[in-house]
């Protein structure tokens, strides 16, 4: 078959021998030429439930910036949107190569499952894959997954609620998986999470409260996780409608 492959291992992945499925993150441009040359722009957020995530985003940053990464990342998202029935039928093709027997599979080294169709190509996918291959995958798309995927969640599918998005009030943190980001790996444990750092398996086969320590604390993530921080974005968003109702009730 042909060695164009659709799947990769970035550094930690191919250390822990997994392999994964990469959109670029968050807010894209891409940019289309036509046949007379004209130069249209799609705007698509990749991650439309993305919150405060974004501002932290590690895959908005590092390496994933590198030209060769990007447009890379990019091409996948267009075969996504322009060609989804052909990217579908080679991804299908390409998972039943001997390199993937028994192989554990992310989807989404970036990005995430941002529109219904798309989810439902996975879906597919999944549940046609080579007996012995396991998914897996942190989603912020937390009411979409509550509809297509929690009725009917295929057996080799495991994923993982992702806080600091604007579902975060969806999850519930007793009874769902989910993950968070913590400053240090001391405040991760304070909270009472586990950490998945041995292995990013753990996060769908560990303890089910996943925490991750940042690699690159930044300011805002130097006492608050993504959590709390979705948290206090929340209160601050709903200070500021209430004070612009109130404005506009009186007047002023």
């Amino acid at each position: 078959m042909a060695t164009d492959w659709l799947l990769t291992q970035n550094t930690r992945m191919k250390a822990q021998g997994i392999w994964n499925w990469t959109l670029p993150a968050w807010a894209v441009s891409l940019k289309d030429v036509g046949p007379d040359g004209a130069v249209t722009t799609r705007n698509i957020n990749v991650c439309p439930q993305a919150g405060v995530c974004a501002k932290f985003c590690y895959a908005l940053d590092g390496a994933y910036r590198y030209p060769n990464v990007r447009q890379r990342h990019e091409n996948n998202l267009r075969l996504v949107l322009d060609t989804p029935l052909l990217w579908q039928e080679r991804m299908a093709t390409e998972l039943r190569h001997r390199r993937y027997a028994g192989a554990s599979i992310r989807i989404h080294d970036a990005g995430d499952f941002f529109d219904d169709a798309y989810t439902m190509l996975w879906l597919e996918l999944v549940r046609g894959a080579p007996q012995g291959q396991t998914y897996y995958a942190y989603t912020k798309a937390v009411s979409r997954f509550r509809r297509l995927v929690l009725p009917n969640t295929p057996a080799n599918f495991k994923f993982v609620f992702s806080l600091g998005g604007k579902e975060d009030h969806l999850i519930d943190r007793d009874l769902d998986r989910h993950a968070d980001v913590f400053p240090d790996t001391a405040s991760l444990e304070a909270a009472g999470y586990s950490s998945q750092a041995a292995s990013d398996l753990l996060a769908v086969f560990g303890p089910p409260r996943v925490g991750m320590a940042s690699n690159r604390p930044r300011k805002g993530l130097k006492h608050h996780s993504f959590g709390e921080l979705q948290v206090l974005d929340n209160t601050a968003a709903a200070e500021r409608r209430a004070r612009a109702r109130a404005k506009a009730h009186t007047g002023g």
